[in-house]
C-alpha cells in the first residue's frame, strides 16, 4: 500500500513539508522494534536519500539500529561523505555493503524469462541477491530510500533496484546490466517498464515478498532559478509506488527537445564524480540528444580512473569504450569480460557508436589512456576557459559566438530529441 503520496512538478517540497511527509508515513507504518535503512551511496548525494535517512534516525531513536549504503560496486562511503550527506546520523550505525561476499540469495528468475523480456537475445537465470543484513539481520522494517531518475540499465532508478542490484552481488549486477545494453539503453531509458525492471518486479514478487521492505522514493527536478528542488515523496511497500513516482520523474527529469545539440558540455562535480564508470552519465543522459557529427566535451576535474574497482578499471583500460557490435564480439571471445558482463555493458553505454565525438578532460588521466579508451583527450585548464562552468547556465549559452548546450550535471535527468526518444 501506499502510506504517503506527495509530489506536483509544479510545486517544490520543502524540509519542512518533507519532515511533515514523511512523519505521516512512518505513523502509518507503525511502530518498529529493529529498523534497517538502505539509503544510496554519496553519487546520488541530490537525491534527499540522506536527509530522509537522518530524519528517519530521529523518528526511530535506538530502534534504527543500522544504515546499509546500498553502493553496488561504488567506493564506500567515506566519514566526510557520511557528514556531509546524512547529517546527525551516528556513523557507528553505518554499515559496509561488500558486493563479493556476505550475500543471500533468495531465488533464480529463470533463463525461460530473460530470453522472454530480452526479445531471445538472451538466455541464463538472474540470481535475486541481497546483502545478507538484510535477509538475516532480524529487522522489522528495511527502509528503501532513494531516487526515482531516469537510468541507463533499469529505465527509472529506484524502488528494488536500490535492493537488489544496490545491495546485491556480482552475478546479480552484472547479468543486470548486460541484459539492459543488449536490450538497449536507449529503448528504455526513461521509462518505467523494461526488462530488467521486469525482472526486477518477477523476483520481489517471488522471492522478497517475506522481508519488510517499504520504498521511500524522491525525485528531484531543477526550478526555474536552476536550483535543485524536491519535486516529490513517494511512500509505499508495492509497485504502485514505484510507479507513480516514475510518472513524475518522467514529466520533470525528461527534457525533450526539438532538433538534436550539436555542441553539450557537460560538468562533472569533483566530490561526485571520480571515475569514468560513474562520469559516463554524462556520455549516457545525453547521446539520444546529440546530432550525428555533433561533439559532447565532457569537463571531469575530478575524474581519475576509469573503474572504481581495480578489477574494473582493469578492464575499461583494456578494452576500452566502443561499439556495441564489436564489444559483444569481444565479450563471445574473452573470458574475462564473459566473467564480468556489468563491464561489458558499462564499455557499450559510454560508446558513442561512432555517431557524435566526446571529448573527455579529466585531471587524473593522462591523454595516451583518455585516447586508448576510445575517447578524445582535451586539456581541461583550457576546455574550461572556453566553456567556464562557473559562467555557463543550464541550457542554451554563447560561447565566443558558439552556441553551447551546457548541462551543470547529468546525473539530474535525461536529455533527448523527441524523434529518438518516441
Amino acid at each position: 500500500m501506499i502510506y504517503h503520496e506527495q509530489g506536483s512538478a509544479s510545486k517544490s517540497i520543502s524540509d519542512d513539508e518533507l519532515k511533515a511527509g514523511l512523519a505521516q508515513a512512518l505513523k502509518a507504518i507503525g511502530p518498529r522494534r529493529r529498523v534497517l535503512a538502505v539509503p544510496p551511496d554519496f553519487t546520488r548525494f541530490h537525491s534527499r536519500a540522506g536527509r530522509i535517512t537522518e530524519l528517519a534516525w530521529e523518528h526511530y531513536g535506538d530502534a534504527l539500529t543500522d544504515v546499509l549504503p546500498a553502493t553496488g560496486t561504488h567506493f564506500e562511503v567515506s566519514d566526510e561523505e557520511k557528514t556531509t550527506m546524512f547529517g546527525r546520523v551516528p556513523k557507528k550505525l553505518f554499515r559496509v555493503h561488500r558486493w563479493k561476499e556476505n550475500l543471500q540469495t533468495l531465488g533464480r528468475v529463470p533463463a525461460q524469462f530473460i530470453r522472454e523480456v530480452s526479445g531471445g537475445a538472451l538466455s541464463f537465470d538472474w540470481p535475486a541477491q541481497v546483502d545478507a543484513l538484510i535477509a538475516r539481520g532480524g529487522h522489522d522494517l528495511v527502509l528503501s530510500i532513494g531516487q526515482v531518475v531516469p537510468h541507463e540499465v533499469t529505465g527509472m532508478a529506484g524502488h528494488m533496484k536500490n535492493i537488489f542490484i544496490g545491495t546485491g552481488g556480482a552475478e546479480a549486477i552484472h547479468k543486470s546490466h548486460y541484459l539492459g545494453a543488449v536490450y538497449g539503453m536507449e529503448r528504455m531509458m526513461g521509462r518505467a517498464d523494461t526488462p530488467v525492471r521486469a525482472v526486477l518486479d518477477r523476483a520481489a514478487a517471488r522471492f522478497a515478498s517475506h522481508l519488510p521492505i517499504v520504498h521511500a522514493l524522491t525525485v528531484v527536478a531543477r526550478d526555474p532559478d536552476g536550483s535543485l528542488a524536491l519535486k516529490g515523496l513517494f511512500v509505499g511497500d508495492d509497485r504502485e509506488t514505484f510507479t507513480r513516482a516514475a510518472a513524475l520523474a518522467r514529466e520533470v527529469n525528461v527534457q525533450l527537445l526539438d532538433e538534436p545539440l550539436r555542441k553539450v558540455v557537460v560538468f562533472l562535480d569533483p566530490g561526485e564524480f571520480k571515475s569514468t564508470w560513474l562520469g559516463n552519465k554524462a556520455i549516457y543522459r545525453t547521446r539520444m540528444a546529440i546530432a550525428d557529427g555533433g561533439e559532447l566535451v565532457v569537463l571531469a576535474p575530478g575524474v581519475r580512473q576509469f573503474g572504481e574497482d581495480p578489477g574494473i578499471d582493469a578492464l575499461i583500460r583494456k578494452y576500452g569504450y566502443f561499439t556495441t557490435p564489436r564489444i559483444l564480439r569481444l565479450v563471445e571471445e574473452n573470458r574475462d569480460l564473459q566473467e564480468n558482463l556489468s563491464v561489458a555493458a558499462h564499455l557499450i553505454h559510454g560508446s558513442s557508436e561512432e555517431r557524435f565525438t566526446i571529448t573527455y578532460c579529466p585531471t587524473g588521466l593522462t591523454r595516451e589512456q583518455v585516447q586508448k579508451a576510445g575517447f578524445r583527450w582535451g586539456d581541461l585548464a583550457a576546455m574550461s576557459t572556453t566553456y567556464d562552468p562557473r559562467r555557463l547556465r543550464d541550457g542554451w549559452n554563447d560561447c565566443g559566438g558558439e552556441k553551447v548546450f551546457y548541462i551543470s550535471n547529468p546525473a539530474t535527468g535525461l536529455w533527448a530529441s523527441r524523434a529518438r526518444f518516441t
